[in-house]
């Protein structure tokens, strides 16, 4: 539920018109649109949070090279360039979240990292409000932060104590779009939904990527794949969206059941239809009020005490298709421990 636009990629191209990027920008040449803006009004009337992507580095800046050059004890480039361009974005588009980047080669005292965010969460338009990931100075990620990054695709085999998000791309290759790319080189529906998954399930959000053209067009594979994951949420979004971990985050056995909870509710998403229609869960803890019923189905469903630990419940019918099923089905839980 919420979008974050590149605003200003690693080659230094502003999306919008940066007082510090004449004519390098969207306004200036090219579409001749403030994209920042538009994308923003557009985001705000369907009451969905706009994020801004923003690279701290510009790979081939004469200023951030000089700077490089010095050993980072100049911050010619920090001064005109970085800076002016940060505080610009949240006066003029008051963001809810900043999604930082470029932040590897430079320590915190070349970037100012802290005294910007001081003045985001003290003084700033948006400072009750405002979401900053982890990418702020080198040694930064997964140590500081409103949320962690961590790595690009970073994947936790445990909980993470504090909150985190997946960012994840359409294309395997690339994170910009690429003219020559192949469908076997795309994440397909069920990677999508197996990877949201089991990032929900530990406690993550998702961030999926597509590059569009550069005529700003999301090609129609990139469009597919979008209303695929749409349509899956549509039926199962209430074990995902406002969920929390719960105690266990998926079945020892497999690694084709993962967990959510919200409330005393617990949410078994399961990802492989299983044979004979019944489905083993061996974590959660049945009583006689529990009651089980399957997101996207009316009716409650049959269930018996599994001979170890857990339950044994029966699936509804899936009508003979020569289809595959679709990924990923989740089960409501209630009364269980």
């Amino acid at each position: 539920r919420y979008v974050v636009l590149t605003t200003k990629h690693h080659e230094g191209f502003t999306n919008w018109e940066s007082p510090v990027s004449w004519n390098w920008n969207s306004l200036d040449t090219g579409p001749h649109r403030d994209l920042v803006g538009e994308l923003g009004e557009a985001l705000r009337e369907s009451h969905i949070r706009y994020g801004l992507y923003h690279s701290l580095l510009e790979w081939f800046n004469p200023l951030y090279l000089a700077d490089k050059q010095s050993g980072f004890q100049t911050q010619n480039f920090v001064l005109k360039k970085t800076m002016p361009e940060l505080y610009d974005l949240v006066l003029k588009y008051k963001p809810d979240l900043i999604w930082s980047d470029g932040d590897w080669e430079a320590p915190e005292s070349y970037w100012n990292s802290t005294s910007f965010l001081a003045w985001l969460y003290n003084d700033s338009p948006v400072k009750d409000t405002v979401v900053v990931n982890d990418r702020w100075c080198n040694n930064c990620s997964c140590h500081h932060g409103g949320y962690y990054n961590c790595a690009d695709k970073y994947k936790p085999g445990t909980l993470p104590a504090h909150k985190w998000e997946m960012c994840s791309s359409i294309d395997r290759l690339s994170w910009g779009y690429r003219s020559n790319m192949r469908i076997a080189e795309l994440m397909d529906e069920e990677s999508i939904i197996e990877e949201l998954v089991q990032t929900v399930s530990f406690g993550g959000n998702y961030l999926l990527n597509v590059g569009p053209t550069k005529e700003g067009v999301i090609v129609p594979i990139f469009q597919e794949r979008l209303l695929a994951l749409g349509r899956w949420l549509d039926m199962n979004g209430e074990a995902i969206y406002e969920s929390k971990p719960w105690r266990v985050q998926m079945e020892n056995s497999t690694d084709t059941v993962w967990y959510t909870s919200k409330g005393p509710v617990v949410y078994a998403i399961f990802l492989t239809w299983p044979r004979g229609n019944v489905l083993e869960l061996s974590s959660p803890a049945p009583s006689p009020a529990t009651q089980v019923t399957m997101l996207g189905f009316a009716g409650t469903l049959k269930w018996q005490k599994a001979p170890g630990e857990g339950l044994l419940v029966t699936l509804p019918c899936l009508l003979p298709s020569p289809l595959p099923p679709q990924s990923g089905w989740a089960l409501r839980l209630e009364g269980v421990k």
